[in-house]
């Protein structure tokens, strides 16, 4: 169903159109169907990671020559887009194809990319990154996990926690410290296969949302890879966070931005079917207040997005500019899904309302990818 907000977007073209159709049909066939049980089992199927591979839904920017779709960012923010729009909750693809894949495409060498990359694209291999740790959350300088280089191998030993993707996982994208002593500047990333000896997966954490999401923590005793495994340069690794981290930012953002406008619609149609003292509730002053209110500031993260859409579609969007459409879209998300499931009433805390799973589900966007007070920093850093 289209958007009952009305301003124009000129930002995708045909193709892009297209694929948006397909995800639609993939979402309402395969998964919505899938999602009662997928919140039972605290994950998603691999099946469902199969067929998704089968229809072309994973990794769709990388190049067709390792088996993806050969696409630019437009088709990524279209699958973002209607996986928020459809209200499937718990799906890992984004982190998968948007935020993962890009390491091993920009930085793998041939062999790697080879040896994994068909593999991504197809379903058969699930990405994760392995960044937060117990002590260690938006603040990379301050992980501990460390990777000792001994002759030909690194012996990685650590533990990290809040990975998603973290049981379904086959291949782990881990941040490192090579060099402990120099800091963020002895911090490498390195490619780990989870049946290697001493990798171990924790408890699924449980969360206050996204069940199907499987979140877990990462143990690593004495895990040994190859030093072929390195992703890139060693001791790079921090500036290679820096330059990926702005694309992982600006999904969420993009996401954001879907899920303030499907609740926003999903909030009026409500309001216009309910009735309070005999009368619609969207005839009241208050309700038809609150709701001008929050398209206008659905409007206004939509067109700062969009914006920001056509920079990155150039490759032009900054760390810091990534940064501002984080905060502002995640931060204006949270106040508007607070404000349009209160005028649900009662109705709005029973979780088989779309509301009620938006609101649960989304509270996380102003934390993961680096908190609200994080992307602050970044901001102001220009002053």
């Amino acid at each position: 169903m289209e958007s009952i907000l009305t301003y124009p977007r000129a930002v995708y073209r045909e193709d892009h159109e297209m694929l948006r159709a397909t995800v639609r049909r993939f979402l309402d066939k395969e998964c919505k169907p899938r999602q009662a049980q997928w919140d039972k089992d605290g994950r998603v199927d691999r099946e469902t990671w199969l067929k998704a591979g089968r229809e072309g839904l994973l990794c769709p920017t990388l190049s067709e020559e390792w088996g993806g779709g050969g696409g630019d960012f437009g088709h990524a923010a279209v699958i973002v887009e209607e996986v928020g729009r459809s209200g499937v909750s718990g799906l890992g693809f984004g982190l998968h194809s948007d935020v993962v894949a890009p390491y091993i495409a920009r930085l793998g060498t041939p062999e790697q990319k080879a040896r994994w990359l068909p593999g991504c694209a197809s379903g058969e291999v699930i990405l994760a990154i392995a960044m937060s740790e117990p002590g260690a959350g938006s603040d990379l300088k301050a992980i501990r996990t460390t990777a000792r280089r001994e002759g030909d191998e690194y012996v990685i030993n650590g533990a990290k926690t809040f990975i998603s993707n973290g049981l379904n996982c086959d291949l782990v994208v881990v941040v490192a410290k090579t060099a402990p002593e120099a800091g963020g500047k002895g911090v490498s990333l390195l490619l780990v296969e989870a049946d290697r000896p001493g990798f171990r997966k924790g408890r699924k954490l449980e969360k206050m949302g996204q069940e199907a999401g499987d979140t877990a923590e990462l143990f690593f005793e004495d895990v040994r890879v190859p030093a072929s495994n390195l992703l890139g340069e060693e001791n790079l690794g921090m500036r290679y966070l820096m330059q990926e981290l702005a694309q992982e930012r600006f999904v969420i953002a993009v996401g954001a931005a879907v899920k303030m406008e499907a609740m926003y619609d999903e909030t009026v149609r409500y309001t216009r079917e309910r009735l309070v003292f005999g009368k619609p509730l969207i005839d009241f002053q208050n309700t038809r207040f609150k709701l001008a209110e929050i398209k206008t500031r659905t409007t206004a993260v939509r067109m700062m997005v969009d914006q920001y859409l056509v920079e990155h579609l150039r490759r032009k969007l900054t760390l810091q500019e990534a940064a501002m459409a984080k905060l502002f879209a995640t931060e204006e998300l949270g106040k508007a899904l607070d404000e349009m499931l209160q005028l649900y009433g009662g109705y709005g805390y029973m979780m088989e309302y779309p509301i009620c799973r938006a609101y649960v589900d989304s509270r996380v966007t102003r934390i993961y990818g680096g908190t609200s007070e994080v992307m602050k920093e970044l901001i102001a850093r220009d002053l």
